[in-house]
């Protein structure tokens, strides 16, 4: 029923730029709190950002400061903006509705590859 699209992914080189967005259907983000994690190959999969539904946020250490997530309730879109990438950020980033209350599971996208590299 829940259905996440991220989209904006790509390469990049470091010290560069990208935004990700995600665009949710068969649910209204404004009461949910959103996720973005990110999974390299071999690694575990790991919360980068979260947004609450009052708009607080949240960081990993790896990436404060440097990441920003945000929100737009009229659009049911969540977004990653992405600076000063590393090629340690190069990862499939998903986009995450996580289990509460109303859902028992988390929900995730298909992901979008994001590479840093020279």
């Amino acid at each position: 029923q829940v259905q996440l699209v991220e989209s904006g992914g790509g390469l990049v080189q470091p010290g560069g730029s990208l935004r990700l967005s995600c665009v949710a259907s068969g649910t209204i983000i404004r009461f949910n709190a959103m996720n973005w994690y990110r999974q390299a190959p071999g690694k575990q999969r790991e919360l980068v950002a979260g947004i609450t539904t009052g708009s607080s946020t949240n960081y990993a250490d790896s990436v404060k400061g440097r990441f920003t997530i945000s929100r737009d309730n009229g659009k049911n879109m969540v977004y990653l903006q992405m600076s000063s990438l590393k090629p340690e950020d190069t990862a499939v980033y998903y986009c995450n509705v996580p289990s509460s209350a109303w859902y028992k599971t988390d929900y995730w996208g298909q992901g979008t590859q994001v590479t840093v590299s020279s």
